[in-house]
């Protein structure tokens, strides 16, 4: 398996540091407001990662933190009046609903800031014993930059560029120098009460003690395999990462680094200043959770991801095909294992750096070949056993398909107009109890005229939108 490492800027042979087991660590959501798109996006790229590395049988163990305590939801608590509690509390949940309905699997572990404050307080006391770590009069304590030989080594920019993002205290030792802990600013800030004194944490230091807590093996050359997150969190909060984490421990944080790209809406970079920061809670009022997750998966993760309306159904329409041949094939029993030749076309490609876009041309390929060979042998056992089998490395290895076939194409229908079409079944199958079968064409003729087609199997009617 390969896959590229935004460091060193190439495809590299994928090695975990045990055999059989890797450490994956995602920067997760800061909870002050809904998910959007860009916070799918990153967690759909990584969850197929997750899914694809255990196609290979590797043990994953998946960390994503949740940032419940920073600048902005303390603003978010002076507007709203609200608790600190009460609003990360609400949007953690939001967050975890709009990914349920994604189909993203939960992290084996999910550290929270606020409930990691020793770990945090614990690493800021070795930087300090190490002479990395100071303090300014008003109790803020920073990391120094010019003591870490490696520093900008991760996302490779001038130090002038970085001094330029970042604010000037004049007690600072250099203009690069950022926030280990905040000082308590006044009676409303947030405050934990330790031995650095009353304050909070900045934000970099959070993902370094939560690695250092939850997935450091000190037998192991690097903290953990694979760190993930956004393309722009690689400067600065990626390379402040390493770099605490580098003087700390003494080792290099991560040995591959990934990083997806950013999502631009109808070619606009996504962002709140331009009023086109869509939320994933209103794309699920319009789209199926399913539908969402194949359109986003289906641009591989480190390209940018323009969205549009247009491409999510046409997108979709890629996804109908595979849920047809589903249906086609439904009742049927599969074999244990997929066809062996269209496995090794499928896998091949998404170990190649998660090549979703032959990946998914193997899948059409297969999706026409299939459909064609039915048509001239709609009862060929083998490949009936096969297709079924294949459908189902498709579900368990891109998070797809896991839905009724024939529920999928009844999506989008309003709940009134369900209840009247399972209504004029019934009277059909009680029509053809009773051997009315003029009555029972009548009602087929009233469901076509609301463009519903019906399928009477052996498992009873079913039906879906044309």
């Amino acid at each position: 398996m390969y896959i590229y490492d935004s460091v060193q800027k190439t495809k590299l042979a994928f090695i975990p540091q045990d055999k059989n087991k890797v450490s994956i660590y995602v920067c997760g959501p800061t909870v002050y407001d809904d998910a959007h798109l860009g916070h799918a996006r990153s967690s759909l790229a990584f969850d197929l990662l997750r899914l694809v590395l255990e196609s290979k049988h590797y043990e994953v163990t998946f960390v994503k933190n949740i940032t419940d305590i920073d600048d902005k939801i303390i603003n978010k608590m002076a507007k709203t009046k609200q608790s600190l509690e009460e609003i990360t509390q609400f949007f953690t949940s939001a967050y975890h609903s709009d990914m349920d309905k994604l189909g993203i699997k939960r992290p084996d572990i999910e550290p929270k800031a606020t409930q990691s404050i020793d770990a945090i307080v614990q690493m800021i006391q070795t930087l300090f014993k190490k002479n990395i770590a100071y303090s300014i009069s008003n109790g803020d304590i920073y990391f120094d930059t010019s003591k870490d030989n490696d520093y900008l080594s991760l996302s490779c920019r001038a130090s002038d560029d970085n001094q330029s993002r970042i604010e000037n205290i004049q007690e600072k030792r250099q203009n690069a120098d950022y926030a280990l802990w905040k000082h308590c600013k006044d009676k409303d800030d947030v405050c934990f009460d330790t031995i650095l004194g009353k304050g909070r944490p900045g934000w970099h230091i959070e993902c370094s003690a939560m690695i250092e807590k939850h997935l450091h093996n000190h037998d192991h050359k690097f903290i953990i395999d694979i760190h993930g997150g956004g393309a722009d969190l690689l400067f600065p909060h990626h390379e402040n990462e390493a770099s605490q984490s580098r003087c700390a421990t003494g080792k290099n944080l991560a040995k591959y680094w990934m990083h997806n790209g950013f999502v631009t809406v109808d070619g606009q970079k996504m962002a709140k200043s331009l009023g086109n920061s869509f939320f994933i809670k209103d794309a699920l009022k319009v789209y199926d959770g399913e539908i969402l997750r194949f359109y986003l998966l289906s641009t591989h993760y480190r390209q940018n991801f323009n969205f549009n309306e247009e491409d999510l159904l046409n997108s979709k329409k890629r996804l109908d095909k595979m849920y047809r041949l589903k249906k086609r094939l439904f009742g049927k029993a599969g074999a244990k294992k997929a066809n062996k030749d269209f496995q090794n076309a499928f896998l091949l490609a998404l170990y190649d750096d998660l090549n979703i876009s032959v990946a998914l041309s193997v899948i059409d390929n297969f999706i026409s070949k299939s459909n064609e060979q039915l048509d001239k042998d709609p009862k060929n056992k083998l490949l009936i056993k096969e297709s079924i089998a294949n459908l189902a490395l498709i579900q368990k290895t891109l998070g797809l398909l896991h839905q009724d076939p024939f529920a999928y194409f009844q999506l989008g229908l309003e709940e009134n107009l369900k209840i009247e079409i399972t209504k004029l079944i019934k009277e059909r199958d009680e029509a053809k109890k009773q051997k009315d079968y003029a009555l029972a064409d009548n009602i087929r003729e009233k469901l076509l005229k609301l463009d519903i087609a019906i399928m009477d199997t052996a498992n009873g009617t079913v039906w879906e939108k044309n």
